[in-house]
């Protein structure tokens, strides 16, 4: 049995000669193209059916009669479930495939999301978002591992880099679908578009193979150790160290993404800034479009200069930006600065796919990933409450200050991690 907790000597990271930022594949395989189209679009409709919530927040405070403590709870018990859901999905994708696993995932967010409109209290809205939040972590693991493990090390980045900018397409589509639906026909309805994604699951079926790796592993029958043996030797530093990071990165974003358009739209008694509907939907599409440049950017950059350093000015900036956002009252310096704090206080995400499938051996990489990437979105799951609790009392703006810190701390943890750019997976 191979030695899992160390990398094999014969293949170590190469960086390149020299850092070319737009040194793109002369070719993509059918292969890496399909495990890319269905980890990119997969996360996209995630991040649809995941968005609709925010963006009728205030439609909901309003139905159920919830303040904002309790709204920013059932967000949080979403990203709860989504933990529990990437550490389940990881194991299933190294026992069943990463393909299989992935359409398991579709049809539970899309499924949970579209039940969200048959919802007449507070807790039945809870469970559906539980159920939802299963799936929404279980995605993300099998759609990271399927294209880690699919794409050449010198792209590799590059094309987590696309899979994680679908998202904001995603949460661009959900802008749209809220300004189409809500005027007419209600928030229940913008709900019930979310069972969409669940027909990308026959494509999927169809027409995405398994990563050779996984294939090759499985013939080979190859004994699965358990997960605990990662938390030994000398995998344990690093895993902790990456999943802390990751930890103080995604309670600066939930906390700060979650309440971005109830922070633009409800008004100044209630801490927002009192936009309309319109104009926050504009907002929000300007914000998605800074988001999608800033996952993007990422890849390029982490494939050029290594994962460390783009990782770091990321959130650094993020940092710097952010408490500037959420004490900004005037509205064309709001639509200035939003691209501005999504490019680069989401654009880190693009990273942590690619340290995590570097950093974790291939027997169990999924349910490695799932596990380090979904620790720290289970106990970022207190952020958006967090934010609606500060709220209360001093404003939306003025919470987003926990944010930044957030942000700042993770910048500092990202300087220790090793640097994998050029890692060959096996």
């Amino acid at each position: 049995m191979p030695d899992i907790l160390h990398p094999p000597k014969t293949k170590p990271a190469v960086p390149a000669k020299s850092p070319r930022i737009f040194d793109l594949p002369r070719e993509i395989t059918p292969a890496e193209r399909k495990s890319l189209l269905a980890g990119g679009f997969g996360w996209m409709l995630d991040a649809m059916d995941v968005m609709l919530y925010s963006l009728v927040l205030t439609y909901l405070i309003r139905e159920f009669s919830m303040d904002t403590r309790t709204a920013g709870f059932l967000n949080s018990l979403t990203l709860v479930a989504s933990a529990i859901g990437g550490l389940l999905f990881g194991i299933v994708a190294d026992r069943i495939g990463r393909t299989r696993s992935l359409m398991i995932s579709i049809l539970v967010y899309s499924l949970a999301s579209a039940a969200c409109a048959f919802s007449h209290s507070v807790t039945q809205l809870a469970v559906f978002r539980f159920v939802l939040g299963l799936g929404m972590g279980g995605e993300w693991t099998a759609a990271a591992a399927l294209i880690a493990e699919t794409w050449r090390p010198e792209h590799r980045g590059k094309a987590l880099g696309m899979m994680q900018s679908a998202y904001a397409i995603g949460e661009a589509i959900a802008a749209l679908v809220v300004r189409l639906v809500l005027p007419n026909f209600g928030w229940r309805a913008v709900f019930l578009v979310g069972v969409l994604p669940a027909l990308l699951v026959f494509w999927i079926q169809s027409s995405v193979p398994e990563p050779t790796l996984w294939s090759d592993r499985r013939s080979a029958n190859v004994q699965r150790p358990p997960l605990r043996r990662l938390l030994s030797g000398k995998v344990l530093r690093t895993g902790l160290l990456a999943t802390t990071m990751n930890t103080c990165a995604l309670f600066g974003y939930w906390g700060l993404f979650t309440w971005i358009p109830a922070y633009l739209s409800l008004p100044p008694a209630q801490g927002g800034r009192g936009l309309s509907l319109v104009k926050t939907t504009t907002f929000f599409l300007v914000l998605c479009a800074g988001k999608f440049a800033g996952y993007s950017a990422f890849g390029f950059l982490a494939d050029a200069f290594g994962r460390r350093k783009p990782y770091f000015a990321y959130l650094l900036t993020a940092a710097a930006l952010v408490p500037i956002y959420g004490m900004t009252s005037n509205p064309t310096l709001l639509l200035i600065l939003g691209p501005l704090v999504a490019f680069f206080g989401t654009g880190f995400f693009s990273g942590y796919a690619a340290i995590a499938s570097e950093i974790f051996p291939g027997e169990i990489r999924a349910a490695a990933m799932g596990f380090s990437y979904n620790v720290g979105r289970g106990i970022s799951a207190v952020a958006p409450f967090a934010v609606g609790a500060l709220a209360v009392k001093h404003g939306i703006g003025p919470a987003f200050l926990l944010q930044a810190g957030a942000f700042f701390v993770a910048a500092l943890l990202s300087l220790m991690l090793p640097e994998t750019r050029g890692s060959q997976l096996t």
